[in-house]
């Protein structure tokens, strides 16, 4: 456990110059007004629940090496996606700053919204972030009972209208009706069960994960696996977002609203809408906006032309 406490602390230490640099153009741009010292004082503790975690994996799967040597991997890969699934219902209860959505013309909205999707009630809250960004943001968390639409108190204010808020809450319910938290636990098992195998198989060289001295090796192994990945994750994460915005553009027949509020996300964070190639594979989980209007549009030539 210190061992892998060691190399995840040593990881922090090498992504924070990079950090730093990104909140330094974020502050120099407007976006964000979070002081540096603060900044890297909640990267620090939040490291520490990083240090949770690794001890609880790696507690899971030394537990599971000694009997099982180099086995391990069959039961560590359920595990591992049972730990996924409790942090997805949790996840609602640990985001800070939450309360009620106070716009009685939107939670009107929105349950309109779960009625004509069929999905229940899925309460929509409002996350204050002001005093750290003006990015805007909107998330789909939980399951089941936990189920929720946040709302970041960016997006409940201008230049966002009414109409672009009810596009946001409609894409967020649309993740909802069509079960992407669930989706995505299956993928992540799809990943998880080859990682593990590959992890398990790497570390025999040091005596497979019963022995201290191949902690440091699986993480290197965990960390270049989770690289190689990212642009397969990007290519399911967009299909997803690209689902999600159809489905708003069905509920609310309103492509002209959907590209304003495409374009207000960009312009408030001054995101790039149409990024180079390398950015767009290895970075982007969203479609990017050129995408996105371009799906408005042939929603719109699709239901202009008639049946």
């Amino acid at each position: 456990m210190l061992l892998a406490m060691l190399g995840l602390g040593f990881l922090w230490f090498v992504q924070l110059p990079f950090g730093l640099a990104e909140l330094w153009w974020q502050r120099h741009e407007g976006v964000s007004h979070t002081p540096y010292g603060e900044w890297v004082i909640d990267n620090w503790l939040a490291l520490g629940s990083g240090f949770l975690f690794i001890c609880f994996a790696i507690l899971i799967v030394m537990g599971l090496a000694g009997p099982l040597r180099d086995w391990w991997w069959i039961p560590g890969g359920f595990a591992f996606v049972g730990l996924a699934l409790l942090l997805t219902l949790l996840f609602p209860y640990l985001l800070p700053g939450q309360r009620p959505l106070r716009d009685a013309a939107l939670v009107a909205e929105a349950k309109a919204f779960e009625r004509e999707l069929g999905v229940g009630d899925i309460p929509v809250r409002v996350q204050d972030v002001g005093t750290e960004t003006t990015m805007p943001n909107a998330e789909a968390v939980g399951l089941g009972p936990t189920r929720r639409v946040i709302l970041w108190e960016t997006i409940v204010r201008p230049p966002f209208t009414f109409a672009e808020q009810r596009i946001v809450v409609a894409h967020e319910l649309g993740h909802h009706a069509r079960k992407h938290l669930w989706k995505g636990i299956a993928w992540y098992a799809l990943f998880a069960f080859p990682g593990a195998f590959i992890i398990a198989r790497v570390t025999r060289r040091r005596g497979g994960m019963r022995e201290p001295e191949a902690v440091p090796l699986s993480l290197l192994v965990l960390t270049v696996l989770t690289f190689l990945a990212l642009p397969v994750e990007n290519v399911i994460t967009r299909h997803i977002e690209a689902e999600a915005d159809w489905v708003a553009l069905q509920l609310t027949e309103d492509p002209a609203n959907a590209e304003g509020a495409f374009k207000n996300f960009t312009n408030t964070a001054l995101a790039d809408p149409d990024p180079p190639l390398w950015d767009y594979v290895l970075l982007e989980n969203h479609p990017t906006v050129v995408q996105r209007i371009g799906m408005a549009e042939a929603w719109k030539a699709r239901h202009s032309a008639g049946p």
